[in-house]
C-alpha cells in the first residue's frame, strides 16, 4: 500500500492505494470515519485481485479543505479518479459515503463498473431523534456493542482521529431513478436506525434497484460489525 495526497480544487485528499493490475475499487467512508475505516476490507479485496483505493473526504483525517469555499464531494471523487488514471472502477459507499457514491453514479455512471451502497439512506434526511445519542449507539448495533467491546473501542479511535463534526451530513437533493444506470447492490444491517430494511426496500423500488441484502446482527456499519458476511456479499457482486 502507498499513501499520498491528491490535490483538488481548494484542498487536498489523503489517499491510500494497494496498486495492482486488477479492477479498481474505491471505498467511500461513513461520516463518522475516514480513509482508516476499511481495515477489514483492504486486505481481503486486494487478495482477491482488486486494486483497492480509499481516501478521506475533506475535513476528515489527513485531508484538508484549504482555501476553497467548500467541498464538492462528487468533483473531488472525479478528480481523484482522473489523477489515478482510472477509466472505470467499482464504487463502494458506506452510510454518508453512499450518498456521495450515488451522486457520482448519477453524474458519471458511464465510468462505473458497479455501485454498492451500504447502510445508506440515499437522499433522505437522518432522523433528528438520533442526534442526541452517543455516536457508537447511532452507528453500531446493540449486538455488536455487547459482544465486541474491543471492536467498539477500535472504531471509536478511528472516529476520534477522523475529526468529523457531530451529527449527520445534509441529505442530497432528491434524484430521478431513471438516471441511475450502473449495476447496484444495496446492503443494510437489520438493526440500522438510519436505514432499516423496510425503508431500504422502499428506496430500492423507487430507484429500480434489486432487493436489498440484510446483514443480521449489524447496525449502521455492517462492513465493520460483520465484515466476513459483508466482504462475501461485496466480492460476489464485484465478481458477478
Amino acid at each position: 500500500m502507498t499513501e499520498y495526497h491528491i490535490p483538488v480544487s481548494g484542498g487536498g485528499l489523503w489517499c491510500w492505494d494497494t496498486g495492482g493490475p486488477g479492477s479498481a475499487v474505491i471505498l467511500l467512508h461513513p461520516h463518522s470515519g475516514s480513509g482508516e475505516s476499511w481495515p477489514y476490507q483492504q486486505p481481503v479485496l486486494a487478495a482477491a485481485g482488486h486494486r483497492v483505493i480509499g481516501y478521506s473526504r475533506r475535513g476528515a483525517r489527513g485531508s484538508y479543505t484549504g482555501t476553497g469555499t467548500g467541498a464538492d464531494d462528487v468533483g473531488d471523487l472525479e478528480a481523484l479518479a482522473d489523477h489515478l488514471g482510472l477509466a472505470a472502477f467499482h464504487l463502494v459507499g458506506a452510510a454518508a459515503g453512499g450518498r456521495i457514491a450515488l451522486a457520482h453514479a448519477l453524474a458519471h455512471g458511464d465510468r462505473l463498473l458497479g455501485l454498492t451502497l451500504s447502510g445508506s439512506a440515499l437522499d433522505l434526511p437522518a432522523p433528528a431523534r438520533l442526534d442526541g445519542l452517543p455516536v457508537e449507539f447511532r452507528e453500531l448495533g446493540p449486538a455488536y456493542r455487547a459482544e465486541n467491546p474491543d471492536g467498539v473501542a477500535a472504531w471509536l479511535a478511528i472516529h476520534a482521529r477522523a475529526g468529523t463534526a457531530a451529527g449527520s451530513p445534509p441529505p442530497l437533493p432528491r434524484t430521478a431513478p431513471d438516471t441511475l444506470t450502473a449495476p447496484v447492490q444495496l446492503i443494510t444491517g437489520d438493526a440500522d436506525p438510519y436505514c432499516p430494511p423496510s425503508l431500504l426496500r422502499r428506496l430500492a423500488r423507487r430507484f429500480g434497484a434489486p432487493e436489498p441484502v440484510v446483514v443480521a446482527g449489524a447496525g449502521h456499519n455492517p462492513h465493520w460489525e460483520r465484515p466476513e458476511t459483508w466482504n462475501r456479499l461485496l466480492l460476489r457482486f464485484l465478481n458477478r
